[in-house]
């Protein structure tokens, strides 16, 4: 395994830019995970430090090698495709031991390592069958086994899961994160999917339009993101957040309903205009509650009950445990989680 040293990374097209000096350490055996939205900049990240993309500015190292001008070949890392990337005309067994074959391997040492990938990912009675006779699943596994049988440095994944179904994907997370664990290979993953992200990173990168937002560690961020964006975009369903005025220790809403800030009071001066972050799961039935809310809608999943409100005029969700006897129109009214409110200043998003 290997360290991962990205500094001041850059990439324009021409006159834009798309990656603004991203400075990213991955330790060796770490496994850290790229998020974002859609047009972020994370896969262009990943194929950068696969060599597959030219960066225009900056440096990759893994290890002590400055890797900017090496082929993909030379890198000693194995990348793992959305689309799986199999020769269709080729068996299960092929299909793992073909870059091997290309690298000049003996017969012996390519059935070795085949057969110890198969045996770590439970492909031994496919290594036969050819992709057309697998399962979605089973097709990312073998792409997998093709990765593991190099014994790369560095374990690359772009977006491995997004074909699958959700309760495929579920699967896959914890076999990739039980991989993991038994090679200790440093990974970077790349995934739009923030589930993901906080059930299997040791460490998570956000980024936004080309930027990093923040990073650290899955609660860490959860817990106390850097800014209203990591706030929104980590956590499902998302937080809730309310315009409101900092007022006798209270967080004045637009419709005059007052949250108290507890712990907080007198961190924030008086008459101040912010953003109030609420998470869903911080918000618990209260008759006697500060906060009031219509209800829009109800969304039983039989473990949680989802409600979507209106609150104060604006769209906020619920997560309850338990289920509820409500429909849409009645009021509802929430006590806060204290310690779990969030502050971001109204006009950068920073928090407070």
């Amino acid at each position: 395994m290997s360290s991962v040293t990205i500094k001041n990374l850059q990439k324009s097209y021409g006159a834009v830019d798309v990656i603004h000096g991203i400075d990213v350490d991955i330790a060796p055996g770490e496994f850290v995970i790229l998020v974002g939205p859609s047009g972020c900049g994370k896969s262009t990240m990943l194929r950068m430090v696969a060599g597959l993309e030219d960066i225009s500015g900056g440096t990759i190292s893994i290890g002590d090698r400055v890797v900017n001008d090496l082929a993909p070949k030379d890198r000693d890392i194995a990348m793992v495709f959305q689309n799986y990337a199999l020769y269709p005309q080729m068996t299960v067994a092929q299909n793992m031991g073909f870059a091997l074959e290309m690298a000049g391997h003996s017969k012996a040492d390519i059935a070795r390592q085949v057969a110890r990938s198969a045996e770590i990912l439970g492909l031994e009675p496919l290594l036969d069958r050819k992709p057309a006779n697998l399962s979605g699943g089973q097709r990312q596994r073998v792409a997998m086994g093709r990765a593991i049988v190099r014994e790369p440095q560095v374990f690359l994944f772009d977006e491995p899961l997004s074909n699958l179904d959700a309760k495929l994907r579920v699967q896959m997370r914890a076999e990739i994160k039980a991989l993991h664990a038994r090679l200790g290979t440093t990974i970077l993953y790349v995934t739009h999917d923030q589930v993901e992200a906080m059930t299997m990173a040791d460490k998570i990168v956000v980024l936004n339009a080309g930027k990093v937002e923040q990073i650290g560690s899955p609660l860490d961020l959860y817990d106390h993101p850097a800014n209203k964006f990591v706030a929104g975009f980590l956590g499902s369903p998302a937080m809730n957040f309310f315009d409101a005025t900092i007022t006798q220790n209270t967080a004045q809403l637009a419709d005059g309903q007052r949250v108290p800030l507890g712990a907080r009071a007198g961190e924030v001066a008086e008459g101040q205009q912010l953003t109030l972050g609420l998470r869903p799961e911080t918000l618990t039935l209260d008759p006697a509650g500060p906060l009031q809310g219509r209800v829009k809608l109800i969304e039983p999943t039989g473990s949680e009950t989802f409600i979507a409100l209106d609150i104060a005029g604006q769209d906020a969700t619920v997560v309850l445990k338990d289920r509820l006897e409500a429909a849409a129109g009645d009021m509802l009214r929430f006590d806060v989680t204290q310690g779990r409110i969030h502050l971001f200043a109204a006009q950068s998003g920073l928090a407070l």
